[in-house]
This record gives structure tokens, sequence and C-alpha cells, in this order.
């Protein structure tokens, strides 16, 4: 397909898998498929906006589902050292169906009356069914919570003749238990159990005993099985990063204090375990590229409470699996910033990527320029579709900013973020003047007015340094006026 066979961008067939919404990074998107089936490593290097993060992104979205779920348990030998379960799918599914409470789920019509009046499903005035959400009951308008109460105490004849008086409860109970003789004379408690607005469920006195085992398991899940294989941990704290156990005022004390394995926090290199850390502007993270280093040499971390004067500073779990594909990301200037041990670990086991910032302007990238221009405005979700004669425009603003940012000719900008922003906002501009579409005069405007705040100084004052003189001059009046 060619940009001249599209009328606008809703023609334009948009890939689903989010590795093939890339452009323009055919080289890095080679090494990222790579990365992804032998498990490497990545530092991606280039200017702001030409979609490092979305790298990062689509190859966690390519890696296969986590297979570990991670816990932390109450050790009751040594509470200030939690035991750690590490959990297979199959184990999970297998724990599911053994600790299962057997409960038999019924309409209100299948019980008793006055379990589904106290649940509120039945009216006490009909006795008709309705949602126990329903106050007034639908079928003849009265309060369903006023309540026929038979009181022998207030009657002046005692057993021989009974009062009957309206009580209002206000709600319904959420639970009512019973008890019932079974065939073999024996009695039993049967619990009913208010589900929803339309459902009871009825349990027996071994299932509510399963319930309640199930309840006091003392473990904390840190990674869940179903968890997202993508951590985005750009400028994260020592403790978000690498964990943390909580502060007890009460020092764990066993009757009112909190126990230490459910303060234990994980971080995010435990939170990527089987999956990707991205982090994004690497060198700001400093000394805690140490931290990572370690974490993947040895792919396992304990955390500990990181505050000395907090209770949980006596709190250690040893050994959380932290197997990771680690992605960083920098700017070219800041590439000496970044700890040369963990380029030397990355180079070792993955790929430094030099990302492109600008491509060969050919009929096929100019149809994958235009098919970039259909992705934003549908991840955006709030802007027209564009005509093929905006598309152009997008195309001829991309060949103009590689000409004058990357001084390269017969080319097109890579700087994706901008140009997206460029979209966005003729977008909105088409939303103001209620258009179909985005046309060529919103993308006309749009240029003209998106511009960094140095170049709208540039256009006002001439110059930078005058724009920080007429800042600094109106200072210099106001205090020589007296208005300051």
């Amino acid at each position: 397909m060619f940009i001249e066979d599209i009328k606008t961008t809703k023609d334009i067939e948009l890939p689903t898998r989010p590795i093939d919404r890339i452009i323009g990074q055919d080289n890095a998107i080679g090494k990222v498929k790579s990365a992804i089936s032998q498990r490497r490593h990545l530092l991606l290097v280039g200017p702001p906006g030409i979609g490092k993060s979305m790298l990062a992104r689509a190859m966690a979205l390519e890696l296969p589902n986590p297979t570990q779920e991670i816990r932390v348990k109450h050790n009751p030998k040594n509470p200030d050292r939690p035991l750690l379960d590490i959990l297979s799918r199959e184990s999970i599914e297998g724990e599911k169906q053994i600790s299962s409470v057997e409960r038999e789920v019924v309409s209100p019509k299948e019980v008793p009356s006055f379990i589904a009046e106290q649940l509120g499903f039945r009216c006490s005035s009909c006795g008709e069914i309705s949602k126990s959400s329903e106050k007034v009951c639908p079928s003849c308008g009265n309060n369903k919570y006023f309540r026929k109460v038979w009181n022998r105490r207030t009657s002046p004849f005692g057993d021989i003749i009974t009062e009957v008086f309206e009580m209002n409860t206000g709600k319904p109970e959420n639970e009512v238990q019973t008890t019932q003789i079974g065939i073999d004379g024996e009695e039993s408690i049967i619990i009913y159990r208010r589900e929803g607005d339309d459902k009871i469920s009825v349990m027996d006195q071994g299932a509510l005993e399963k319930e309640k085992v199930n309840d006091k398991k003392q473990y904390k899940i840190l990674a869940p099985i179903d968890r997202i294989p993508f951590i985005h941990a750009t400028g994260a704290s020592e403790t978000e990063l690498l964990g943390d156990v909580k502060h007890d005022p009460y020092g764990s004390h066993p009757e009112i204090g909190t126990p230490d394995y459910s303060r234990v926090v994980a971080g995010a290199i435990h939170e990527a375990h089987e999956g990707v850390l991205f982090i994004d502007e690497l060198p700001h993270m400093r000394y805690l590229q140490n931290f990572i280093l370690t974490a993947m040499q040895e792919k396992k971390f304990s955390i500990i409470g990181r505050n000395p004067h907090s209770a949980g500073a006596s709190v250690k779990v040893e050994d959380v699996p932290c197997d990771f594909i680690f992605v960083g990301a920098c700017n070219i200037r800041d590439l000496e910033e970044v700890l040369p041990p963990l380029r030397s670990r990355i180079l070792g086991n993955g790929y430094e990527i030099l990302l492109e910032t600008v491509m060969p302007d050919n009929e096929k990238n100019r149809m994958a320029m235009a098919r970039f221009v259909a992705q934003e405005i549908e991840e955006d979700g709030r802007i027209p579709h564009a005509t093929v004669g905006a598309v152009a425009l997008v195309v001829e603003e991309a060949r103009k900013r590689a000409f004058f940012v990357d001084g390269a000719k017969n080319s097109l900008s890579m700087r994706l973020r901008e140009l997206g922003g460029l979209v966005r906002h003729a977008g909105d501009r088409a939303i103001l003047e209620e258009s179909e579409f985005i046309e060529k005069r919103h993308i006309l405007k749009s240029v003209e007015e998106v511009k960094p705040i140095e170049h709208q100084i540039r256009e006002r004052y001439g110059s930078m340094w005058e724009g920080y003189n007429k800042d600094a001059g109106s200072g210099v009046y106001r205090d020589i006026r007296g208005y300051r």
C-alpha cells in the first residue's frame, strides 16, 4: 500500500503486535528479538522521543508468561526471618482445588422463606422475591425491611395468645445461621450467605471450617503469577528498587502488632522476575546501579528493612528471586555516567544499541510514517482520523526536522514523540472546529504553534540573551519605581 492509495488514516491496517508498530529501528528490532529468545540485556542509547521505552515494552510483551509466584510466609521458629515460597502455576491451580470451599449457590426461592426475608430478598408484607439491594418491594411498594415479630412477653395472655408488631431492621443480614436435623438424628449448622443481588450460597459446618482455615494462611504474595512482565523503574528510590520492610510501631507484638512477613514489600527488581526491568535515564540512578549489577549477576536479592531506626530493620528475607532482563536507556551525552562494570555486564551478556534518529526518505518509509500517524490517533482515542493531505504534511515536517535537527538530507526524522505531539495538537484543533477529520489546515496551524519555548523566545526577543535581559530589566524597573 502507498500513501496515494488511502483517503484517510482510517484506511490503514495497523499491526496487532507492539513490536511490529515500531518504525525506522530495524537494526534495534533485530537485536531485541534476539534478546527475547536468548534473554539478553540491552542498553539503548539515543536522544529523547525516538522509541526507547516503546522498544522495552514491546520486548516485555513478546516474553512468555511468568511461571513462578513469589510468596513470603510466617516463620514460627524465627519470625524475623520470614520464609520464601516459590510456586509454579500447576501448584497454584492444585492449591485452589484443594482449598476451595464447597458451597451450593441457589436462588432466594430455593431457601426457607424466613431466610430469604432476613437476607433482604423476600418482602415481609407480600412475600414476593426481589433483589436484595431494593429496599422497597417492587410488587407492593412497602419497605421490605419492616418485619413482623411475634412477642410473647408483652402479651397479657402469655403463651395462649401472641402479639404481632412491626420492627424496622434498617438493612438485611449478610449471613444467617440455622440448624437442621439429619437422617441420623444429628444436629448440624447450615450457613446461608448473600451472594450479590440475586443469589444465596449454602454451606455446612465442614465448608465453614475449611473457609476459616483458608483465611488463616500466613503468607503474602510478593509477585503474583499473573503479573505484567514489564516494570518501569525510572527514577525509583532505593526502597522502590530493592524492596523494604515496613515499620511496626508495636514491634511485631503477637497480639497488637503486625506480623513481620506481612510487612515485607517487594522491590522493582523482584516484581520484574521473569520479565523486563526498564530504567530510562539510567545515569540518574547513580549508586543504585551497583545494586542493579548485583541483582543481574546473582539473579536473587534479599529484602531487608532499610531504615535503621525502624522495627523492620531486624527483618530479612533471604535470596528473593529476581531473574529479569535488564533494559537501560540514556542519552549520548550521559553515556559516560553509566557504571563501567554495569556496561561490561551488558556487553558480556547482551547488546548496546545506538538508535536511529533518521530513516531514508523513500516510499516504504513514507508509508511507515503514515502508519505512525494512524497509530498515534488510535492510541490517543480522542482525536479524529487524518486525511491523506494532512498525513503528507506530517511527512514533510519529518523531512524538514531530519535536515534542520540532524543535518540529514533525503531523510525522515525519527524523533517521533514531537511529531506525535504535532498530530495531537492538530487533532485538538479539529475537535474544536467540529471537523470530521484532521485536515491540512490543522497541521499547518499546529506547525506554527507547536514550538519549544526557546524558539518562541528567539522569535519574540531576537535571542535567548535578549529574553533574559528583558526579564531582568522589568525587575529592575519595578524596583526603581518602588513597586516591589
